[in-house]
């Protein structure tokens, strides 16, 4: 292989252009890592969008994009897992969304109603107004210390798994998630000490 080669990136096949059985394959393949990845990805886009219609969206066109570049992914990756690679490109698709969104109005969430359920005891309205809190103080975050804590937290992905995702060291991550759990601590325990 020439040095020019080497240096040259795997061209992206389209899903279309396979061969049948190497389509069906890659088909197969890409079934499996869907269902085992669809909440991870609904979930992130609804922590960060937090409207179900448009979390939908996002995950519709998370996996439309990885459809395409699954192949090529599958190739690159080593043997590590493409969980990151897929949440890379919800974090993408999620960021596209805002730009486009701050151009147009918008209804805070404070007008929004918490989802009705048939339960009324104490510890679940606590929790509701728990969460609320925190939803509310990660607002306050920085984008990079939100979107670590949704990796966290909400997915349960680990340190090098949201490196990888947003494209940092593991030392890097690490310091990123110590510094938005200690900010979003703070936030917490001064909102405790407002007046309600």
């Amino acid at each position: 292989m020439s040095p020019a080669e080497e240096n040259e990136a795997p061209r992206n096949v389209e899903p279309a252009e396979l061969e049948p059985a190497a389509k069906a394959e890659l088909d197969r393949a890409f079934e499996e890592f869907y269902r085992a990845h669809l909440r991870d990805v609904y979930s992130y886009a609804y922590y960060r969008v937090r409207d179900h219609h448009d979390a939908e969206d996002l995950t519709e066109q998370a996996f439309l994009q990885a459809y395409r570049h699954f192949d090529r992914a599958r190739r690159e990756s080593d043997g590590r897992p493409l969980r990151p690679w897929l949440i890379r490109i919800a974090h993408n698709l999620a960021s596209n969304y805002y730009r486009d969104r701050s151009r147009r109005p918008q209804t805070p969430l404070e007008s929004a109603d918490p989802i009705a359920a048939r339960h009324d005891t104490e510890a679940i309205a606590e929790g509701r107004e728990e969460l609320r809190a925190v939803m509310a103080n990660l607002d306050h975050l920085s984008d990079d210390r939100r979107e670590a804590l949704i990796m966290r937290f909400a997915l349960g992905m680990d340190n090098r798994e949201i490196a990888r995702a947003l494209g940092r060291t593991d030392g890097a991550t690490k310091v990123l998630i110590h510094r938005a759990i200690k900010q979003l601590q703070e936030a917490m325990e001064g909102d405790e000490g407002e007046p309600g």
